[in-house]
């Protein structure tokens, strides 16, 4: 049986769906977030400053649909909740780290060209 070609390049390649999942701001900070290990939604909600309840809730269940992330209920009184990375979640999370890493190393760069950029293509008085 022949495997199927996934090519992103294709807009009917359900990896399309994939990479606007991956490449989604909140997942890209809440992957970063449980490379830590597990944790509960309200320490994700704080190491993941400025998400909303319901942005880091659908967050969530995507990172769960796409099988990156296991949500794990614990039978106790109140029931407890963790978030964690599944073996795919964590393979994903060295290339997601290095995005991080990049973006941190870049940033004098980026914030330069944008003062030069918008200094150019600003509007003229």
């Amino acid at each position: 049986m022949n495997e199927p070609v996934w090519d992103p390049y294709d807009r009917n390649c359900p990896s399309r769906q994939v990479l606007d999942r991956v490449g989604d701001r909140w997942s890209v900070l809440v992957v970063g977030a449980l490379t830590q290990g597990p944790r509960r939604f309200s320490e994700l909600a704080k190491t993941v400053d400025g998400v909303s309840q319901k942005m880091l809730t659908q967050t969530l269940r995507g990172l769960e649909r796409d099988g990156l992330v296991a949500r794990t209920i614990f039978a106790q009184i109140p029931p407890r909740v963790e978030y964690e990375l599944t073996a795919s979640g964590r393979s994903l999370s060295e290339p997601m780290l290095a995005l991080e890493e990049w973006t941190k190393a870049n940033m004098p760069r980026i914030v330069t060209a944008r003062e030069a950029y918008d200094g150019a293509h600003a509007p003229k008085a």
